[in-house]
């Protein structure tokens, strides 16, 4: 088995990366993760010295479910980092709260649990809920697999997305595995099981790998516009 302290991200759209696209910098701390093939982890802390704003929208109060705060009946906030927890405590807002239909993504800076993140976004798709960036929201690295699964995805205008490549433990990055290793094929798989066509999911998954560990790139909303279907305001 093996363990990660990895950040997965997706960058700049094929070949061409936006003007307003500015590198940052970012910072990881180390987390042996036993067993990832069942649960491991991975940990992602960025410093927004060199980002293009730090997330500007204000974090909501409300019940709190893990990185989850209730905002009302029908509406849920993801204001920090998901972990081995996610999965269960947003089974537990959903019982209690079974009306929520959408997730406002107000600051998301990644996972700590790279499966379990992948399991959540997999229970969000499965449960219709929209996902929502509102302007000043900031997602970043595993933060971008859970906006992808929205059953219908808004960003606002203002809307910020993090995004690099991942590394693990022994310093090996996507491009050191076969394509069809396990370490690639578990995203491609899961891009394909929120809507991407064959060839959009590993399109996708290149871009993502496009820049390597040691950078990061910001994009936003009109950008993210060209890889999935944006629903407009009020739809």
């Amino acid at each position: 088995m093996r363990s990660f302290t990895a950040c997965l991200g997706l960058v700049c759209l094929f070949a061409v990366a936006p003007v307003s696209a500015q590198v940052i910098e970012y910072e990881t701390v180390d987390v042996v993760a036993d067993h990832f093939d069942s649960g491991g982890e991975r940990s992602l802390f960025l410093t927004f010295r060199d980002a293009p704003q730090a997330p500007s929208a204000a974090i909501p109060e409300g019940p709190a479910y893990g990185p989850f705060r209730v905002l009302g009946d029908d509406r849920a906030a993801l204001v920090d980092v998901t972990d081995a927890r996610s999965p269960a405590q947003f089974a537990a807002m959903l019982r209690d709260h079974p009306r929520i239909t959408s997730i406002e993504m107000v600051d998301c800076p990644g996972t700590e649990d790279d499966l379990a993140n992948l399991r959540l976004g997999r229970m969000i798709r499965e449960h219709g809920i929209a996902t929502h960036v509102p302007a000043g929201g900031s997602v970043r690295s595993g933060g971008v697999e859970l906006f992808l699964a929205g059953a219908h995805r808004y960003a606002d205008a203002g809307a910020e997305f993090a995004v690099h490549s991942w590394m693990d433990d022994t310093g090996l990055e996507p491009d050191d595995y076969a394509a069809s290793a396990p370490e690639n094929r578990r995203y491609i798989d899961y891009y394909r099981q929120m809507g991407m066509s064959p060839v959009e999911a590993e399109a996708f998954y290149a871009m993502t790998n496009s820049v390597p560990f040691s950078s990061a790139r910001w994009f936003g909303a009109s950008e993210m516009g060209l890889w999935v279907r944006l629903e407009a305001a009020g739809t």
